[in-house]
């Protein structure tokens, strides 16, 4: 599976001032990331844009957007904005910037928020717990013996 390479250039220039933003190879075609967490890419011709599942809904009453069902499953905060819809930079802009900014409110990956508040738009990252201590029991004897 290819990917539309000029789509990708043109992102390369919108992020090429953010800090933490990688490029990587993924689903057949191209990822952007930023601090580890995807928040755009290219799948053939289309730009995926995860917008966060506050935003969904919105951004699927945006022209030339459908939802992203990359295994025949749609996925709650991503959408997939067809050529027509990239046209001018500014369109492109638009969306890849609310990509970049819904995974900015998540943290660095391997700070998770929690579903809950990802839901409600507030990221809270979750503490790590302590393990309870269990106390072992002591080997049962058996009668007769």
């Amino acid at each position: 599976m290819s990917y539309d390479e000029g789509l990708a250039e043109r992102i390369r220039d919108v992020v090429a001032d953010r800090q933490g933003v990688i490029e990587k190879k993924m689903f057949g075609g191209v990822a952007f990331l930023l601090e580890g967490r995807m928040f755009c890419g290219i799948v053939k011709e289309d730009l995926m844009v995860r917008v966060g599942p506050v935003d969904h809904a919105a951004a699927l009453g945006e022209a030339h957007t459908r939802p992203m069902d990359f295994n025949g499953k749609p996925m709650v905060g991503y959408i997939y904005v067809a050529p027509p819809g990239l046209e001018s930079d500014l369109g492109l802009r638009r969306w890849v910037e609310q990509g970049a900014a819904f995974v900015a409110t998540m943290g660095p990956k391997g700070q998770t928020a929690t579903r809950a508040t990802a839901k409600k738009g507030k990221v809270a990252i979750k503490k790590p717990t302590a393990k309870k201590e269990t106390a072992k029991k002591a080997p049962s004897k058996v009668k007769g013996r």
